[in-house]
């Protein structure tokens, strides 16, 4: 491999490098924000946005979707609103248990 193709291939990986980089140092905050002493709604919150950011870069970056088509793009991002709107109809049916309690 040539110099100069070595180094067009580093520089074609950067980007990877620093969404790599960003993906651990978010991991980081989520881990040492579990030791926190927060309100459960606070972390949860944190925990949810992060989240939603790590995998944002994930589908970008690795999964190439930066660089797809606009239909594909427009087919994932349908599939991820009827997946919430599944969750979040859901997500009510879970809060019966809280509101009755431990046994």
């Amino acid at each position: 491999m040539s110099h100069d193709h070595a180094l067009a291939h580093e520089h074609r990986m950067a980007p990877y490098y620093w969404v790599w980089g960003l993906l651990l140092v978010f991991t980081a905050v989520e881990v040492a924000l579990a030791y926190q002493h927060l309100r459960p709604i606070n972390m949860l919150t944190i925990l949810l946005a992060l989240s939603l950011v790590k995998a944002a870069m994930i589908i970008l970056f690795f999964m190439h979707l930066r660089t797809e088509v606009t239909r594909m793009k427009i087919a994932l991002m349908a599939s991820l609103v009827i997946c919430l709107t599944l969750m979040f109809t859901f997500f009510s049916d879970a809060l019966r248990i809280i509101q009755l309690g431990p046994k």
